[in-house]
């Protein structure tokens, strides 16, 4: 959530920071504004509202220099407004902040500033730095960097940040605690950034912050850490055509028609079909320590938490261990047994996401073996895990997640069929799955293919006020998923129910304004899920019924049909038009299916 976008070199600074926040639009935000010093203070300009309001106001009254900050606010302290956007500046005018963040002492400090005169002019908590850092300089700090680090000494909570000082016009100091940074290296010039997509378009040589870290960044480069590495991105971390439409209407259509792309990234050179295994060599694990894990646990949140339960499900069915899913943000609040002989698995599209991360790290104080499933390399569960699985997605615009979540999905499958192959899953059953998982992409594209009649299904319930989505053992997940996508990009209420609940409680609610979007592969339980949706008609309820296989005629009042894959697999596919029913929905009211409100891409705050 939020971004920062800051630079200094040669350039016209205000033209690369729009065009970085530009880039970070995808991230959720609801507020913009920049900062440059001038005549040994800062000039702000901030707006309410989207980044072509800010590129607006700039443009009828320019800002002029070669070095700033800027900044995509989400509201966490203070509504959206002018005075609550960022930068945030001290009462002299000299000092400007932008920070991603919470600052959790943020009361304790405004009260004792306040003791001491200064006025505050909005409700946030990051307004409190400028004002520290101030201080800091009035007391004598040698440099910003030193009164950074002195302000940042009083501060508890979460921050990423930039800083400007007016004294110091060639200079931005950046400092990271939990909420990503990651700098540029140009020719001459030096990019600040909360993501690398704005970041991408500059260079590939790129620098990622450690939690700690405070720097002192100028156009010849970065001061104040020993630790600094550069490294140079893959062109395709983050190509500049991830951040185009490239003819599709919006890009949360863009990329669930990735997705057959995406899906053949991730298995490329990970099947094995001579021995019928993946390989996963990011993993670190030989195949005595493969045999040595006595169970796995998924973490994750929302909807990487549901993948991480398909995971789940994989793991057991392909390789007889326990396993199990459960939100990052609850592990470490309940005091968890953690135990050595386990392998958790760390589940996050941006890899930043600040509840797991916390999870990675409570894990690690606790002597557990925790690994990452993460699409983006150089991201802070990544570098503190230090082994896992990369997702291979490429750059998700939209905030809600497909191609990751479709991935993610793809990759515990490998990981079950490794885990599988070194224990008791057979040759022959090892060969199914891996055939199953490299013909993928192919179905998945014919699930793509049908997005017309899906939308034809799709706007004769975008009506309904709340809807049900129902799957059995290996569905259930698909299900919850599936009211994920419902819920946050259409806003239309929906509830996901285990099909053997619906009679214990949720069956009291069916009615004939309550569609139930029920899951119904063809496989072992497909005469339960049979009786499910005839439980659901005979009280009038409407049912979209998703399967693989041919249901009794008449049974459903629509159908969404997925080609046959192997039936273990058949959760990842099954996602895919939930997606794209989901969109449909959502367009047809009208929703702006790209940035859902309330919502954000990369949640780095809990």
């Amino acid at each position: 959530m939020c971004g920062i976008v800051g630079y200094v070199g040669p350039r016209e600074a205000t033209d690369i920071l729009v065009e970085g926040l530009t880039r970070l639009e995808y991230r959720g935000y609801d507020s913009a504004g920049v900062a440059l010093p001038y005549r040994r203070k800062v000039r702000v300009r901030r707006t309410p509202g989207r980044v072509e309001d800010l590129r607006a106001s700039l443009e009828a009254d320019p800002l002029s220099g070669h070095t700033g900050i800027a900044h995509t606010r989400w509201a966490t302290h203070g509504e959206p407004s002018e005075a609550n956007a960022h930068p945030q500046t001290d009462s002299s005018g000299r000092i400007a902040v932008v920070h991603n963040g919470i600052i959790e002492n943020a009361d304790e400090l405004r009260a004792k500033l306040a003791a001491g005169g200064v006025v505050f002019t909005s409700d946030t908590d990051t307004e409190i730095l400028p004002h520290l850092i101030a201080e800091a300089l009035d007391g004598g700090a040698a440099s910003l960097t030193d009164a950074v680090r002195s302000a940042l000494s009083a501060v508890e909570g979460t921050y990423g940040l930039a800083v400007l000082d007016g004294h110091s016009p060639d200079e931005i100091v950046v400092a990271r605690n939990g909420s990503p940074i990651v700098l540029g290296i140009g020719d001459g010039e030096m990019v600040v950034a909360s993501d690398l997509a704005a970041v991408v378009r500059h260079t590939r040589q790129v620098v990622y912050l450690d939690d700690g870290e405070v720097v002192s960044v100028r156009a010849g480069g970065v001061e104040g850490s020993t630790r600094i590495t550069p490294v140079t991105l893959d062109p395709a971390d983050a190509e500049d055509a991830d951040i185009r439409l490239g003819g599709h209407p919006d890009f949360l259509a863009k990329e669930i028609a990735e997705q057959p792309d995406a899906v053949s990234r991730a298995v490329a050179g990970r099947l094995d079909s001579r021995f019928a295994t993946t390989r996963l060599d990011g993993l670190k694990l030989d195949p005595r320590e493969l045999r040595a894990i006595r169970r796995v646990v998924f973490l994750g949140c929302g909807s990487a938490y549901y993948a991480g339960q398909i995971g789940a499900d994989l793991v057991e069915e392909l390789a007889r261990i326990p396993a199990h899913a459960e939100p990052a943000g609850e592990f470490r609040y309940r005091n968890p047994v953690v135990d050595p002989d386990a392998l958790y698995v760390a589940v996050s599209q941006s890899g930043e996401t600040a509840d797991t991360l916390a999870a990675v790290q409570e894990l690690q104080r606790k002597g557990g073996r925790v690994v990452g499933a993460v699409n983006v390399i150089g991201s802070a569960i990544a570098r503190e895990c230090g082994a896992g699985v990369f997702l291979h997605s490429g750059t998700e615009v939209s905030v809600a997640s497909t191609k990751a979540v479709t991935n993610m999905a793809v990759s515990f499958a490998m990981l079950a069929v490794l885990l599988g192959r070194v224990r008791d899953l057979s040759l022959t059953d090892g060969r199914r799955i891996v055939d199953g998982l490299a013909a993928l992409p192919g179905l998945i594209d014919a699930v793509v293919a049908d997005d017309a009649a899906i939308g034809e299904v799709a706007r004769r319930h975008a009506q309904a006020s709340s809807m049900f989505f129902v799957g059995r053992t290996r569905c259930w997940p698909v299900a919850r998923e599936g009211a994920q996508k419902l819920k946050e990009i259409s806003y239309v209420h929906a509830e996901a129910y285990p099909a053997a609940e619906l009679k214990h409680g949720p069956l009291a609610l069916v009615s004939p304004a309550m569609p139930s979007v029920v899951l119904a592969p063809g496989d072992e339980l497909l005469a339960k899920n049979v009786g499910t949706i005839e439980q659901i008609r005979a009280r009038g309820g409407p049912v979209v019924a998703v399967t693989d296989t041919d249901l009794p005629a008449g049974l459903a009042d629509d159908v969404l049909r997925v080609p046959r894959t192997e039936p273990e697999l058949a959760p990842i596919l099954l996602t895919v038009p939930l997606q794209i029913f989901a969109r449909h929905v959502a367009v047809a009211l009208g929703r702006d299916v790209d940035r859902p409100r309330n919502l954000a891409k990369s949640v780095t705050v809990e």
